[in-house]
């Protein structure tokens, strides 16, 4: 039996090596649509507001809870299921359901009817992020793999940035309703690509081995329990949760600011906006990724947690000044400025935990970081934002949104405060006698 196993194994072996440039496109491109599936609403804000009549904390629950609360916790049965079959079948699935929910936004009539379609697009994109963290630690060793997750991380960024162009533009032209269907569509090919062509790798391939497949898995609460005994890993999710409250809050709403508070159209945030500050996003993705692996082989897989602490560090002030420059330009300039530094933090994250994590836990722990990532930070920050914003209108009228951000953003130093004592913590393992 063992050796009729050992051909496939390294039949599965050569295939992955071939692939492997190829399935993290793939992962990244599909990663792409799922971002600008899920932020595509955020351009879409104000027209949806004026035309279904609904109040900020409405949007914020769609463009937040309601998604991510199907969305978070149904990434953990999924990722059960991933730590046990084929990754990039359950991928594949996923890509079509939510891409077939986002075109069904534009055919909602009422709050409750874009509420079920945006519940669908969490549904679906449940399905994604586990296994495709899981495939891509199997691919790339742990000194490359920051850089990997770097890359893959290029799809929240420029999904983020496209979705507000293409929506933006769309919407200005046809309307909000069109902009879901043509973003929402052409995932349906992508799932079809997805399944011909991504790889399915031997598990713990890049760790120096490949894990028999018919070894079970841990239960479900044995991932729990290792997870939290992990302090290491309890901080990094920390910092990540906290960012990301804040940066679900500021591309949530970012593009409504602009329109209130700077005198921006939605075609000048589709044109100006968007596009560059996808692309200066992905550059600090890949910058930060670079700059994490090569801090690893200096010092340590540790170090990459001080490269993401130092990089918001830089990315705070110029966050805060974006809220408090009246000059549209100069804001704009601040907002670019913070995000240079601020999509550092993605890939080094991602990797340190898929560094932790047992293997044969990879995706659940992938899975249980984003249940808390985004039940707390997609979840909370969106509506937290739009319900301030609600309190504070009859004082500040229409500057209410700007104060509401502003103080979500102040965060950001508790965040800074995780990954140091992450970084901290990993230290101190690497120097303990093995």
């Amino acid at each position: 039996m063992e050796r009729s196993t050992a051909p496939r194994i390294a039949d599965a072996r050569a295939l992955a090596s071939r692939r492997r440039g190829l399935t993290l496109a793939l992962l990244t491109i599909t990663y792409f649509f799922s971002f600008m599936d899920r932020q595509i609403l955020a351009i879409l804000l104000e027209p949806i507001k004026a035309d279904l009549k609904l109040s900020d904390t409405q949007l914020g629950l769609l463009s937040g809870l309601v998604f991510a609360i199907f969305y978070a916790t149904l990434g953990i049965p999924v990722a059960r299921v991933a730590d046990r079959a084929n990754r990039r079948n359950i991928i594949a699935i996923s890509l079509a359901l939510w891409s077939g929910a986002t075109a069904a936004c534009g055919l909602a009539q009422n709050f409750a009817q874009l509420m079920l379609a945006r519940i669908g697009v969490g549904v679906g994109e449940a399905g994604s992020g586990p296994p495709s963290h899981s495939i891509i630690a199997d691919l790339y060793p742990p000194e490359k793999r920051a850089s990997a997750m770097s890359i893959y991380s290029l799809g929240v960024l420029l999904g983020g940035g496209m979705g507000m162009a293409i929506g933006g533009i769309i919407a200005s032209a046809h309307g909000w309703r069109a902009a879901m269907f043509v973003v929402g569509l052409p995932g349906l090919l992508l799932a079809l690509i997805v399944r011909l062509l991504v790889v399915e790798p031997p598990r713990g391939l890049s760790d120096g081995g490949a894990v028999p497949e018919r070894h079970a898995a841990p239960s479900l609460f044995q991932g729990i329990t290792s997870i939290w005994r992990d302090a290491a890993a309890r901080h990094l999710i920390a910092g990540m949760t906290v960012t990301s409250l804040v940066g679900y809050a500021v591309t949530g709403w970012g593009p409504s600011y602009m329109q209130r508070s700077l005198g921006f159209s939605l075609l000048d945030i589709s044109r100006y906006v968007a596009l560059p500050a996808a692309l200066v996003g992905s550059a600090s993705a890949l910058i930060g990724g670079f700059l994490a692996d090569r801090a690893a082989r200096r010092s340590g897989i540790w170090a990459q947690s001080r490269v993401v602490a130092g990089m918001k560090v830089i990315a705070f002030p110029f966050s805060i000044a974006f809220y408090f420059v009246e000059d549209a330009s100069l804001a704009i300039g601040c907002y670019f400025a913070s995000y240079i530094f601020a999509g550092a933090y993605i890939g080094p994250t991602f990797s340190m935990i898929q560094h932790l994590a047992p293997l044969r836990q990879r995706a659940t722990w992938a899975a249980l970081s984003l249940l808390t990532i985004n039940l707390l930070g997609l979840g909370i920050g969106p509506l937290a934002v739009g319900q301030i914003s609600d309190w504070l209108r009859p004082a500040y009228g229409a500057e209410s949104l700007r104060y509401a951000m502003l103080g979500v953003s102040l965060l950001t130093p508790w965040a800074v405060y995780h990954y140091w004592r992450a970084g901290h913590l990993m230290r101190k393992m690497s120097e303990q006698p093995v």
